[in-house]
């Protein structure tokens, strides 16, 4: 019996410590310093399956590519017109967070409310293309459970009224 409390007391003890991480921001990760369109691209996916990118297939060797993979926006009314719509949209989700809104660029971060996770979420209007290509990208962890791709494939099915 002593064993079994003990182990209790240490199960209680360590979900504390995790929980006040997250309070204090210790899980937060740090905001990563190259984001942004380079060259006509965006970041390329993570190595790990914690993140999505409409530009996955320009990055072949990359591990994650098949499951990064997600079809970029359509921009029918213009890029700057569709970003702002797309603005509009993620201001209105929990957590998000606009850090940057330029004529043909947006970068939101969205934080989860309990353990204050964040990830990096990118839109880029691609004028050759004429689409909005899209990043989005857990900042820690190896795994994301499919969050960005679902948070993704929400924000385009209230831009197309999906």
């Amino acid at each position: 019996m002593p064993l079994l409390k003990t182990i209790l007391l240490a199960i209680v003890l360590l979900a504390l410590a995790v929980a006040l991480a997250a309070q204090f921001g210790l899980l937060r990760g740090r905001m990563p310093n190259d984001l942004g369109a380079r060259d006509g691209r965006l970041k390329p996916p993570s190595t790990s399956p914690n993140s999505v990118s409409s530009q996955a297939g320009l990055y072949p060797d990359n591990p994650q590519r098949a499951y990064a993979q997600v079809a970029p926006f359509p921009a029918a009314d213009g890029g700057p017109q569709t970003l702002e719509r797309i603005r509009r949209i993620v201001e209105s989700m929990d957590g998000a967070k606009v850090v940057k809104s330029d004529p043909g660029y947006l970068y939101v971060q969205f934080t989860t409310r309990w353990m204050k996770f964040v990830d990096d979420c990118e839109f880029w209007f691609d004028p050759r293309a004429g689409v909005i290509q899209v990043r989005s990208a857990s900042r820690i962890g190896r795994k994301d459970f499919g969050v960005n791709r679902e948070r993704i494939e929400a924000i385009r099915a209230r831009l197309t009224g999906g």
